[in-house]
Parts: structure tokens; C-alpha cells; sequence
């Protein structure tokens, strides 16, 4: 095995540092930098930062021996203050690293400074800021330099020992900011008292309000040979302190932050205060320390050429430190220690060499110091990896445990991971019989677990899950009435049970998990997470059988629930409580009617009192009305609802309802009227059979029925048929019929209301059609006034057909005067009328025209049409005018209709276009049916005055096919430079 490094090594860092100036008196070092004093009255600096070494001669201008008493160095190496004595008494001099010679402070003269604080928050390499000199008389003094005046800026006394005037032997300086101002803490100790001032202002502020008030100090009776105060520094600011007394040492936390005050009204900033006895030392009770350091866990204590490593917190002796000593020094030995606060090294000095005091790590051992201590907060603080924290937190559990203190050993084992296996763990709590510290062990392992080890957490999910069903049947067999105390263990487990349920609901397996609930009988529990899973039909089931639909009904509208559980539970929902249920389907959306009527059909099965609301109907009015539902199916349940019920109105309205009205396709009403009509016939709902009948336009069956019902409702079907004169006529026959026959009063009296009867059919039967309907030997005198009057009407009718003979004659005759006068119409026309398309005279005989398709030539002339208007155009120019003005239809009719002319018109050419006679009219060729189509399709109407000029009007200027024309037409900007300017003279 490797032997174990020591924490404290030591070195010899210079063997001759004193140069020959002397012996070593007195050592201080800060940053790098030793300063060292001589009993010659030399000082020597060495800066190690920088490789760099000077000495000053302090006893120039002194006469007789001078030796350095005390030399004192700032935390940052560049001030340093020495005080020098011999036979001309004792003079102070400051001095700066930039500086060559130093200079004295001459209100110091006389006194003997055996100790300064420094202000580390605020000192800087130009400016001391506050230093407070403590002296050998017991006074404190205030004094600041700044290094640019090459002076102290001032020099002020601050306070004096009065009560038991002594030196000051240690003095250490503390500031914190606050809102009021700066705050002062300032610890000095004499050789048997330890001093603290405190207060907010200037330190001569905060030691002037001592004047009123008492000192606050710490009495340690006992001789020591030098008696120092250190503090620890850590980041600038001080951690704990150590004060060397004739008791002991006495140590203690700093924490200037705390507003704990002291009976006397001081602000007291010291905190876990100890004294450590010498006796610890091992060197016999007369053996006192000559000089002391601090690190942050252990003292290096000096006494006589060793120096002792002592844990601050233990108080045990870790090491022994040996130096190689010369033979000159070796009869004085080690003078003493000194600690360089911002490098992190300690020195000690004899009365030529210095040597180097390295820390390795001091705290790498303190969790065990700690822990052997029982102190696991603290150790744990202080571990370095996790087998350290392993065997603190086994030491809690083993303390825990023999102390039978188990859940609070399960919560220490759970957090073991490499030490102790699992399984000796949880035998542990098995073999003691502590269900509840397992359970609680398992929890605190789940906690610690890392998501990745989902195996594990399955597994260890289900045992406690297990555990926590044992733990709740166990208090239920102890306390029958434990589920009914709201305040009971019981109720706490369950509560506490359903937590880790939800917590753990992703991590559980689900059969598993749901056996077990089952297995022990708890189901509220697996309803529970039953829910947490989503498994939504389990929850609803359960509900349903303790018959609590509302909180089924809640469950099945959330939205994560699947929508065909509303079907599936539908039917158990709404023969449990159909008010609740219909309201929560009307308040469900996209849900589908269709897939509830299994559920509807069985609540409508079922028998209700008179007066009850029926909820099925509620609904589907709902659907129908609100929803504008078209399902057929749907439909008709509601049609048979309504059916079914004492009272029609309702079957009534629903069957005169066009749901469908208004658009464009499709029917007026969804429900099937064949099953409709067989549903109303069963239930014998005739004046719904009617209405039936007439809206499948089968009006002789619904005539025929409503005279079953009500006369009054057979007249009003008949008169619904408007568009077939005929079938209306029929059907008022059957209802005058059905009048005649069931009249039986007396016979003058029967005749008077079918008279009457004749009336209300608006003329549409006469007394011959009802005539057959009356018995055989009816008397005709009864039937006088009808006979007489329908005979008026005949003649009125014979009369105005004659008239309106007389009249078609007369026309007949005007038609063919007409005839024969349009064969001699004529128009006159100028010799030099133009054409209106190409402006050629009409009667120009023209090459171009005289071969026009489809007519015959007048002479040398081509053919020309004559408008009333005046107008006159050749044929073709015409033809060829229309079709291009027309329709695209209209002019590939022309074209055909000329086309078939031409090839007629080769066989069955006349010699002249003479006058048409009434013979030649009736008797017309086929060429000639032809031609009189074209005449219509082109020469209907002049096309300069009618509708084909007006529609002219809406056409572009440019047709498509002149399009390539349009860019012709653009007005292209010429360019300037060719342009000539003219002047215009005004």
C-alpha cells in the first residue's frame, strides 16, 4: 500500500536570508513577499512573486545596538511598517516596496509597536487606508499613509488600556458594509485578555463611544511567552480566529454578518467559541507554544524546535514537523511562524534560514473527523466522492437503527449506492420486521433512482405498492371503524397511498398494479388509478355499479375520454338516471344520435307514469331541431315516439315539419314514409295516415281515409290537387258521395245540402255528376232549381263558343287578305341607294354578286334585301354582316341553312323571282321552306335599327382577332435630342 501523503510538508526556502545583517529577530510575509528583521537594525525584503531581494538599514543615524523588534507586512506586499529599538529607545518606520529609504513615524517615537491590523477590504498598493498600531503600553493608534505623499496623512490615538494597562500583544481588523455606513470589527488581545470593539463610523467614532460604555473582553488567566491573535482568511474575509493564551488556545467562528448583540449592547461576532488545553500537546503540563498559525482546519503550534498539526475540530495531533537546523541555530532552535494569507503558505524562521510550511490538501480527511465526531452534516459537506458519502450515510443509518429509529435509518439507507448492496438492506427491515421503515426505505430508493433505471423503479414501484396494501389492510383489521375516522391513520395511509399511485402511475406496470388492487380488494383504489392510466371504462363501470351516473357522466366528458365509451355505456347511463344523462349528451359535441339509439329504444321500452317527461323525446328534438340532425334513423325512432303517445299533436307537427326546406337537392323530410304510414295505420293514427297519404300524392287513399275521419279534412285534401283537373274532379265526386250516402234526414232536405254541397266545389261538379248518387225514385221536382240552372249554364256556354266561331272565321278571312296583299307589297328605291355593309349602289350589276349562293339573279342585278327603315343591303353583304355580329350558334345556322339552299337550289331554280300568289304560298318547295328560314334568320329585322346593333354596343372595340393589331396602335415617346423646340410668339 502507498503510504498516505502528509498534509503539512516542510522546506528550506533560503539558509543565509539574513545576508549577514545579523540574526533573525522577527519575520511577516504577504503575496509572495518575506520580510524579515534583524537584530542589527536591518530589514530584508524578498519577493519570491518576482525574484527580487533588497535590504534597508533602519539603524542609520542611531547610535549604540539597534535590533528589529517587530516587522509587519500588508496582505498585498507593498506596505510594511518595522519597529526598531536599542539604547535611543524605540522609533517606528514605514516603508513601500517602490521606496529606497523609510520613512519614521515620528509620533511613534518612544513607543513600541508590537502589533498592526490591516484593513484588507480597502488597503490597496497606493494607500494603506485605516491601520491601527497597538503598542506596548496598551494604547491603540490610527494612522494611514498614502505612498504618492511619501508621509502619513494622519496619526490619531485611539484608545488606552485603563482598567489593567498591558501590552498589546495581537490585533486583527474586520469591515462590513451596511446602510448606515461602514462597520468596524476590531479583536485585539494582551497576554490574558481578548478585547472586541465594534460600531458603525470613523474608528476613532467607534472607539470614542467606549468612553460610555464598558470594553467587552475575554479573561484567560496564565503565562505564555508570546501571546498572538490570528484570523484565518479565506476570500478576503475572515473565517474563524485563534488566540494563543496562557490557558490555551482559544478559538472560535467569525461571522460579521450576525446581529446576535451581547448583554451589554455590543454586536457579538464570535460564534462556536472552544479552548483547547495544552495538555493535548503530549509535552508535559509546563511545555507552553512559543508562536502559532492557522490554517483552515488545523493549528501549527510551536514548541521549542518542533512544530505540532493539531485538527481544529478533533483537537488531535495529525503530524509532526521536523526542520533541519543548523549548528549555529540549533541552540536557540525556531524563533517562530508566520502565515502568508493570499499565498496560502506558512513559514517558520530560526535565527538564519526561513523555511517553507506547504499545505497538500488539508481537508481531504476532514468528513472522517466529522464523522468519527457524529457531526454528518458537516461530513457530508466535506466528502469528496460518493463511497465518502456511502459510509456517512451508513454510519447514520447503523446509529439510526440501534436507536430503533427505523423510518429514519430506511430514509440514510436509501441514499447508500455502492457500500451496501440492495438486498442486505432491505433483509435488514425484513428480519426486523418494520414493514412501514421498508416501505419508507423503498420510497426514499425511488427518489434517488435515476430515470434510466426503469427496471428497477418498476420493480420497487410494485413491492411498495404491495407494502402500502398490506399497511392498509393490517389498520383495517386492527380499527373496523378506521374508514369511517377522517382524521385516523387509516385515512392517512389511503391518502398518502393514492400520492405515490399518481406519482408513479408512468413507472408501474399496468396489469400488474391493477391484480394487485383487485387481489386485496381495494376498489376505490384501482378505480383510482384506473383513472390515472386513462382506462376510463373501468372508472365508468365502477361508477354505474355503485349507481352514481353524475360522476360517470363527469368522467365520460372529459375530453381526453374516447367517444365510443358514450355509446358503449349509453344504454346502463340512461335507465340509471336519463335526466342527467340527455342533458350530458346535449352537452357533449360530435357525438352521433345514430349510435344511441340502442340506448334510446331501451328507455322507450320501458313503462313511465303520464305526466313524466320524456327524455328520449327531449333529445332527439334536440338533435332534429338544433342540431338540424338528417338521419333517417333518427327520424323515424322520434315519428315513433310521437306515434305512441295518447295525444297526436305533437306526430302532427313533426309530420308537417319540412327539415329540408330551402335547399337546393335533396328531401323535405328524412324519416321513411312507407314505415311512417305502416307505424301510424298500427297505432291507428289515421289523420297522421292522411297527411301521410297526401304528401306520397296518393290523394284517392287519403280521401278515402279522411271521410273515415272527418268530411271537413277530406274537402281540404281534394282541394290540395291543383295541377290535374281530373283527379280533383274525382276526388270531390268521392266526397259528395260520401256527403249524399250518410245523410238521413228527409229526402228535399238531403237534396238541399248536396246543392249546397255543389257550391263549396267552385263550380268544378254540376247536378249531372251527383245525380248517379241519388236513389232511383228520387222525384225530379226535387231537383228543379239545380236542372233549370245547369241548363242556363250550357246555353251561356253554347252562345260564347258560337262567338267565339264567328270570331276565328273573321280572323281566317284577315289572314288571307294579309296574304294576298303581301304578295303585291313593293318598295321604292333610288337608282343610287348604297349598300349599308359595302357601299356600293345597289343596283350596280357586280360580277361579285350575281353568283350569290341560294338566290336567283333579278335581271343584271344581284339580289338585295329592302328594309322598311330604308335601309338596303345586298344579300351576301348581308349574310356576311349577321354572322359576323350574331352568335357563334346563330351563324353557323345561316351558314348551314345557306348551304342547303345552294344544293337545292340547282334542281329547282326559278327563271325570275316574281311575286308569291296565295296558290304558290300553300303549295311551297323545299328550297323555298329554306329560303324562308334564311329570310328570318338575317333579315327579321333591320341590322342597323334592331337588337343586333344595340348588343353591338357591349362588344371591345378590338376583337380577339385583331388583337396582334393592338401593339400597332401604341404612341411610342420619340426621343428628345430629335426633336426641334419651336418658339411661339405670344
Amino acid at each position: 500500500m502507498d503510504q498516505v501523503r502528509q498534509v503539512f510538508t516542510v522546506d528550506l526556502l533560503e539558509r543565509y536570508a539574513a545576508k549577514g545583517r545579523g540574526a533573525i529577530t522577527c519575520m511577516a510575509a504577504g503575496n509572495d513577499v518575506i520580510v524579515l528583521g534583524t537584530s542589527k537594525g536591518w530589514i530584508i525584503r524578498h519577493d519570491f512573486g518576482v525574484g527580487d531581494s533588497y535590504d534597508i538599514d533602519l539603524s542609520v543615524g542611531r547610535t549604540g545596538e539597534q535590533s528589529i523588534h517587530r516587522v509587519f507586512v500588508d496582505p498585498g506586499g507593498s506596505h510594511c511598517i518595522a519597529t526598531v529599538v536599542g539604547n535611543g529607545g524605540a522609533d517606528t518606520y514605514y516603508t513601500h516596496a517602490k521606496w529606497s529609504k523609510p520613512r519614521v513615524l515620528s509620533k511613534l517615537k518612544g513607543l513600541v509597536v508590537n502589533t498592526v491590523a490591516w484593513n484588507r477590504q480597502q488597503i490597496t498598493e497606493a494607500s494603506t487606508r485605516e491601520v491601527i498600531l497597538g503598542t506596548d503600553n496598551g494604547q491603540l493608534h490610527e494612522i494611514a499613509v498614502d505612498e504618492k505623499d511619501k508621509r502619513e496623512k494622519y496619526m490619531k490615538f485611539l484608545f488606552e488600556l485603563a482598567e489593567l494597562p498591558e501590552a498589546f500583544m495581537g490585533l486583527q481588523m474586520e469591515t462590513a458594509s451596511t446602510s448606515n455606513g461602514t462597520r468596524y470589527y476590531v479583536m485585539a488581545v494582551t497576554p490574558t485578555r481578548m478585547y472586541s470593539f465594534t460600531g458603525i463610523g470613523s474608528l476613532d467614532t467607534v472607539f470614542a463611544s467606549y468612553l460610555e460604555r464598558a470594553v467587552h473582553f475575554m479573561e484567560l488567566p496564565g503565562e505564555i511567552p508570546n501571546s498572538e491573535l490570528h484570523f484565518f482568511i479565506k476570500q478576503r474575509r475572515a473565517i474563524h480566529f485563534a488566540w494563543l493564551s496562557g490557558a490555551g488556545i482559544y478559538h472560535g467562528g467569525l461571522n460579521f454578518g450576525a446581529q446576535h448583540s451581547s448583554s451589554d449592547g455590543d454586536e457579538n461576532f464570535v460564534e462556536n467559541k472552544a479552548l483547547l488545553n495544552y495538555t493535548k500537546l503530549c509535552e508535559g503540563p509546563e511545555a507552553k507554544p512559543s508562536s502559532l498559525a492557522v490554517s483552515e482546519f488545523h493549528f501549527l503550534v510551536l514548541i521549542g524546535n518542533k512544530v505540532k498539526v493539531l485538527n481544529r475540530i478533533s483537537e488531535q495531533i495529525i503530524e509532526e514537523l521536523q526542520f533541519d537546523l543548523t549548528s549555529e541555530s540549533a541552540s536557540r532552535g525556531i524563533i517562530g511562524l508566520c502565515s502568508d494569507a493570499s499565498a496560502g503558505l506558512f513559514y517558520a524562521y530560526d535565527q538564519s534560514s526561513i523555511f517553507q510550511v506547504s499545505v497538500n490538501d488539508e481537508g481531504r480527511d476532514m468528513w472522517k473527523v466529522y464523522l468519527d465526531m457524529k457531526e454528518y452534516a458537516a461530513a457530508l459537506s466535506n466528502c469528496r466522492d460518493p463511497l465518502q458519502r456511502d459510509q456517512v450515510y451508513l454510519m447514520q443509518a447503523e446509529a439510526a437503527f440501534s436507536t430503533k429509529d427505523f423510518l429514519r435509518a430506511a430514509s440514510f439507507f436509501a441514499k447508500i449506492n455502492y457500500i451496501l448492496s440492495f438486498e442486505e438492506i432491505t433483509l435488514k427491515f425484513i428480519s426486523a420486521n418494520e414493514q412501514d421503515a421498508l416501505r419508507t426505505f423503498l420510497l426514499r430508493k425511488l427518489d434517488n433512482l435515476s430515470k434510466d433505471d426503469k427496471c428497477q423503479i418498476t420493480m420497487i414501484s410494485t413491492w411498495a405498492t404491495e407494502l402500502y396494501l398490506d399497511k392498509v389492510n393490517r389498520l383495517l383489521l386492527e380499527d373496523d371503524t378506521a374508514s369511517e375516522n377522517r382524521n385516523s391513520e387509516y385515512q392517512s395511509i389511503i391518502k398518502e397511498f393514492r400520492a405515490f399511485l399518481s406519482d408513479c402511475k408512468d413507472v408501474l406496470d399496468e396489469a400488474t398494479t391493477m391484480r394487485l388492487l383487485e387481489s386485496y380488494g381495494r376498489v376505490d383504489e384501482l378505480v383510482y388509478f384506473a383513472s390515472l392510466k386513462e382506462q376510463y371504462d373501468i372508472v365508468v363501470h365502477h361508477y354505474i355499479q355503485q349507481g352514481e351516473a353524475k360522476k360517470a357522466l363527469e368522467v365520460l366528458q372529459k375530453p381526453s375520454v374516447p367517444i365510443d365509451l358514450q355509446y358503449k355505456f349509453a344504454p346502463d347511463l340512461i335507465m340509471l338516471d336519463a335526466y342527467e344523462t340527455v342533458e350530458s349528451w346535449m352537452a357533449t359535441k360530435n357525438l352521433n344520435p345514430r349510435k344511441l339509439i340502442p340506448a334510446m329504444m331501451r328507455y322507450s321500452s320501458e313503462p313511465r307514469a303520464k305526466n313524466e317527461t320524456h327524455e328520449v323525446i327531449k333529445y332527439l328534438e334536440f338533435c332534429v331541431h338544433r342540431l338540424l340532425n338528417e338521419d333517417p334513423g333518427v327520424h323515424n325512432l322520434l315519428l315513433c315516439l310521437y306515434a305512441k303517445q295518447e295525444d297526436d299533436s305533437a306526430l302532427l307537427r313533426f309530420l308537417q315539419c319540412k327539415f329540408g326546406k330551402g335547399r337546393a337537392s335533396g328531401p323535405e323530410f328524412f324519416y321513411d314514409p312507407k314505415y311512417a304510414l305502416r307505424l301510424c295505420l298500427k297505432e291507428k293514427r289515421m289523420r297522421a295516415c292522411v297527411h301521410i297519404y297526401s304528401m306520397m300524392s296518393m290523394h284517392e287513399e287519403a280521401v278515402a281515409l279522411a271521410l273515415q275521419v272527418d268530411p271537413e279534412l277530406a274537402m281540404a285534401e281534394a282541394d290540395k290537387v291543383e295541377d290535374d283537373e281530373d283527379l280533383r274532379k274525382k276526388l270531390w265526386l268521392m266526397v259528395a258521395k260520401h256527403v249524399i250516402e250518410q245523410e238521413k234526414g228527409a229526402k228535399r232536405e238531403n237534396i238541399r245540402k248536396a246543392i249546397a254541397f255543389l257550391k263549396e266545389t267552385d263550380g268544378l261538379l254540376k247536378i249531372e255528376d251527383i245525380l248517379p248518387f241519388f236513389p232511383d225514385f228520387a222525384l225530379i221536382d226535387d231537383f228543379k232549381e239545380a236542372i233549370c240552372s245547369s241548363l242556363e249554364d250550357y246555353n251561356k256556354q253554347i252562345e260564347l263558343l258560337k262567338q267565339e266561331m264567328n270570331d276565328a272565321t273573321h280572323g281566317a278571312d284577315n289572314i288571307r287578305n294579309d296574304i294576298s296583299a303581301l304578295a303585291q307589297r313593293y318598295a321604292l328605291i333610288d337608282r343610287d341607294e348604297e349598300c349599308g355593309v359595302c357601299r356600293r349602289k345597289i343596283l350596280t350589276v357586280g360580277a361579285d354578286f350575281r353568283m350569290t349562293r341560294g338566290y336567283t339573279s333579278v335581271g343584271p342585278m344581284a339580289p338585295f334585301y329592302v328594309f322598311p327603315c330604308g335601309h338596303a343591303f345586298h344579300a351576301q353583304c348581308l349574310i356576311t354582316h349577321v354572322t359576323q355580329c350574331t352568335t357563334r350558334a346563330q351563324a353557323e345556322l345561316i351558314l348551314d341553312l345557306q348551304k342547303q339552299l345552294t344544293l337545292l337550289d340547282g334542281n329547282t331554280r326559278r327563271e325570275s323571282n316574281g311575286g308569291l300568289t296565295e296558290e304558290s304560298i300553300t303549295s311551297m318547295t323545299p328550297a323555298d321552306k329554306i329560303r324562308s328560314q334564311l329570310d328570318d334568320a338575317i333579315a327579321g329585322e333591320c341590322p342597323f335599327c334592331g337588337d343586333l346593333m344595340i348588343r353591338d354596343i357591349s362588344l371591345p372595340f378590338i376583337s380577339p382577332e385583331e388583337a396582334h393589331q393592338d401593339s400597332s396602335w401604341e404612341i411610342k415617346p420619340q426621343s428628345l435630342g430629335n426633336q426641334r423646340s419651336l418658339s411661339l410668339a405670344i
